[in-house]
């Protein structure tokens, strides 16, 4: 009986509780949104390096299009919009040819197609390898997930490709070690990043001890056993799944030799020519792995350890992931900037709110400044007369309201 009337209680929470609760929901929002009020649309801004994207399930069943924050509140309101975080160099695309004779009612005058614009899966509503929607309908308890920072989707952790979720680098108190994670799919891509060692790869990441150690010449060994056969071919294709050649014994000395070394954007050497030289060695730009490789956990500024010579350079181009190279293109940098916006926004609040009051009269000041004391003087008393033990309830603040407004009205 107890326990029934327990469950039927109102659920109450105190007004710190709730002040804070709103400020962070907040700020998440601004977070996710990158300070973007979601008046204007962004098809003027171009392909933008990052921003908020969502989905229109009712105008776009195929998961082909994505909308800016704008246009989901104005054009699709009451529409199954997908929330998908935020994409980069992503244009929007409301109202272009994908959505039918629907026209975007904030920019109706787009191209036909934002050609450079990417889509997956997330579009349609779905994600990881397993392809489940998040929040999963089916599920009672909402797992988080994590977003690899090439392709752009989020994956359960049980489905990343390790075998265990133990290897995830993380602190005592369970709060990620690394910066980024790169998936099981893109490591295919990115598995060139191994070779940099210590330096980039999050402390507990992996299980080669021997890149933690310093052991230069066993680096290599290590890699092999973690991305399969390690094979390497000289002449890269485009395509990730070519089969190549094994590396000669003298060129994968080489390679391990420098492996283990600390690379970084600065450490390139400069020959006779005046040319930068990779200190990787041309080898290292120039290989594929044949097999899938495990996830990579990054950690913090390892992009300002990639090497910008110009053979790396021709290689991000190829296979499409210079953004590696942009710290703006970073989660990081984005929330960055959406807390910088958002405190511009409270401080303009604030400005607005004082001019105002300057722009009133001298009665108009007086009823502002008298109606702020009396509801100082209701708060102080109800607080000193209620229980602190007790949770303060939605009745107690419409009592609060309606005693202030029956003190108006005496006074009236």
């Amino acid at each position: 009986m107890d326990s029934a009337f327990e469950d039927e209680a109102e659920h109450t929470v105190s007004i710190q509780e709730y002040l804070k609760d709103v400020e962070d929901q907040e700020l998440e929002a601004d977070l996710v949104l990158g300070g973007d009020e979601g008046k204007e649309c962004t098809y003027n801004n171009g392909y933008m390096k990052r921003q908020a994207i969502f989905s229109c399930l009712t105008c776009t069943p195929d998961g082909n299009a994505g909308v800016c924050t704008a246009c989901s509140l104005s054009c699709h309101d009451g529409h199954e919009i997908v929330e998908l975080w935020t994409k980069r160099n992503f244009r929007c695309d409301c109202g272009n040819s994908k959505f039918g004779e629907f026209f975007c009612k904030l920019f109706p005058n787009k191209d036909v197609e934002n050609v450079e614009n990417s889509y997956n899966h997330n579009f349609k509503g779905s994600y990881c390898t397993c392809g489940r929607p998040y929040p999963d309908p089916d599920v009672e308890d909402q797992v988080e997930m994590i977003q690899c920072c090439v392709c752009e989707d989020w994956f359960h952790e049980e489905h990343i490709g390790l075998d265990s979720s133990d290897e995830i680098p993380r602190d005592e108190e369970g709060e990620p070690l690394y910066e980024d994670f790169i998936c099981k799919g893109c490591s295919v891509i990115c598995s060139f990043l191994r070779l940099y060692s210590q330096n980039i790869l999050a402390a507990g990441s992996q299980k080669d001890s021997s890149v933690n150690t310093g052991k230069d010449k066993e680096v290599l060994g290590d890699v092999t056993l973690a991305c399969g056969s390690g094979k390497l071919e000289n002449d890269i294709s485009h395509s990730s799944n070519n089969i190549s050649e094994p590396v000669s014994g003298e060129e994968g000395l080489l390679l391990g030799e420098n492996s283990g070394k600390n690379i970084g954007s600065d450490q390139c050497t400069t020959d006779a020519n005046s040319q930068v030289t990779c200190v990787l060695g041309a080898n290292l730009v120039d290989a594929s792995p044949v097999l899938e490789c495990k996830p990579l956990f990054l950690s913090k500024n390892w992009r300002d350890a990639l090497c910008r010579c110009e053979k790396c350079n021709e290689f991000y181009e190829q296979k499409h992931i210079r953004f590696l190279l942009d710290k703006e293109d970073t989660i990081m940098e984005y929330e960055k900037m959406a807390k910088q916006k958002r405190e511009e926004k409270l401080q303009q609040q604030e400005g607005a709110e004082l001019t105002m009051l300057d722009k009133l009269g001298h009665v108009e000041k007086i009823e502002i400044l008298n109606g702020i004391a009396d509801m100082k003087d209701e708060l102080r008393s109800f607080l000193e007369s209620f229980d602190p033990s007790k949770a303060i309830t939605s009745d107690d603040v419409h009592q609060v309201f309606e005693n202030l407004a029956k003190k108006r009205r005496r006074v009236e």
